[in-house]
Formats: C-alpha cells, structure tokens, sequence
C-alpha cells in the first residue's frame, strides 16, 4: 500500500466515524471502498478510443444546414445567446 495524505472537513470525518465505527471499519478502509467504487464506476477512455468514436460519428448526423461548415461560429453564437 502507499501512504497518503488527505484534508477532510470536520463534518465528513464527523461522518466518516459513525460509519466506520457501524461497520466495524477503520475509516481508512472506507476511504479505500469508496475509491474502489470511484474507479469502478468510472469509464476512462484513452485518446485513442476518443479519436475512434469520433471519427465513427462524423457524417452520422444530419443538421439539415447546408452552410454548417462555413458558418458554424454564427450557428453557434446563435446557440449559446438563447
């Protein structure tokens, strides 16, 4: 294991010992739980993966504009200004 440091508010320690001490856990372990769960839950996707679906989606959509690629800075100030 690697040891490190954190900075918690007084309220998420307050917390973190009523849960620990519920679950008959050491605070750290639930720190580790929690991450583990980060890292299960999240999708990390390289750049190559991203470089992939975007080339995949390109062309797979129709805006219906014929002037889109000439004009995007306009369609998209109109976008934003609604």
């Amino acid at each position: 294991m690697v040891r490190t440091q954190i900075q918690l508010t007084e309220e998420q320690v307050k917390i973190l010992r009523k849960l620990a001490s519920s679950r008959n856990l050491s605070i750290a372990a639930l720190i580790r739980q929690a991450v583990d769960n980060l890292i299960s839950s999240s999708t990390i996707v390289d750049m190559e993966e991203r470089r992939k679906r975007a080339i995949e989606a390109a062309g797979r959509f129709s805006s219906g504009l014929s002037d889109l690629s000439t004009e995007h800075d306009k369609y998209l100030e109109e976008a934003f200004s609604d």
